[in-house]
């Protein structure tokens, strides 16, 4: 008995968490991480305790944290595949895909509406928090693979061009899908019909991007 009043606990306090890091995750996207109390997520959620957000995650960061790893798991999975079917390719088209389709697969299999591109773009501007997102990712074996495989396969760049396209591409891949998110969500017409075609196109973009010729200062 002691082990099944155990087992409706750890059950009652997962389906919490499930609810305050969704309930986060949509207010954090819309309004911006510091513009949203622990309260507002509380009763977002649905938690009649304001500290339930402190209670099961900590801090702000904390809870930013999990939600980036709630992401992870299903985003790892669809970039290991990418990166099997790849192989040994010196292709930039084929890594350039496997660095841009994981997050926007992720998205079109949750269905709509979404709001993890736009929570992510949220992060990323934010000087206090983007450190986490940044080392979240890094901690990704497969994306350090598909990055390590394109830069095989860039041609010859000076090393300021490089820097300078690596974060023209972030910012396309991370602002782009957001964009499209904000897009479905508001109903408002898109360029892409759905998630796969628009990957596509950031796929496009983003190897022109790489390939393009460099014009020398004057």
């Amino acid at each position: 008995m002691v082990m099944a009043g155990g087992t409706v606990r750890a059950e009652q306090v997962g389906a919490t968490r499930e609810l305050i890091l969704t309930a986060a995750e949509r207010l954090f996207a819309e309004r911006g991480v510091y513009a949203v109390s622990n309260r507002q997520v509380s009763e977002a959620a649905g938690q009649g305790n304001n500290a339930a957000v402190g209670y099961h995650f900590g801090t702000k960061a904390d809870l930013v944290r999990a939600i980036i790893r709630k992401h992870a798991a299903p985003v790892e999975e669809i970039r290991t595949r990418l990166l099997a079917a790849t192989g040994d390719s010196t292709d930039v088209r084929d890594w350039v895909g496997c660095l841009v389709r994981p997050v926007p697969e992720h998205l079109g299999a949750l269905g709509s509406p979404t709001w993890y591109a736009r929570f992510c773009a949220q992060v990323m501007t934010d000087p206090a928090l983007r450190p986490i997102m940044v080392e979240e990712s890094l901690s990704s074996p497969s994306l350090r693979q598909i990055l390590d495989g394109l830069e095989r396969c860039l041609p010859e760049l000076p090393a300021e061009v490089r820097a300078e396209r690596g974060d023209m591409v972030r910012h396309l891949i991370l602002h782009m899908s957001a964009e499209r998110e904000r897009a479905l969500a508001e109903g408002a017409r898109t360029p892409r019909a759905n998630w796969h075609d628009a990957a596509t196109g950031l796929v496009d973009a983003v190897v022109g991007m790489w390939l393009a010729p460099v014009t020398s200062g004057s």
